[in-house]
């Protein structure tokens, strides 16, 4: 998707935090905003994916993914691995 420049204001506590929350989650502020920004317009087109986010046993797999990947005990395989040849 063509990308556009967008320059915003933010106060400097609001822009130190998402400058922190990047950084550990291994993202950018840029993506940080966008995920933000794409929830809202899910919100207003009353996206399918709510109603998976919905599922708690789908919430907390996700959580608990997020955990191992965050805290480096996710264990990684390769393609040939999952998929077997």
């Amino acid at each position: 998707m063509l990308k556009t420049r967008l320059n915003i204001s933010l106060d400097q506590d609001l822009a130190d935090f998402i400058n922190v929350y990047a950084q550990e989650n291994r993202t950018t502020a840029s993506d940080v905003i966008t995920q933000f920004i794409l929830g809202l317009k899910r919100q207003t087109q009353s996206n399918a994916a709510n109603v998976i986010l919905s599922d708690p046993n789908f919430c907390q797999a996700l959580k608990d993914v997020q955990t191992r990947l965050r805290n480096g005990s996710a264990e990684w395989h390769s393609f040939d691995e999952v998929f077997g040849e």
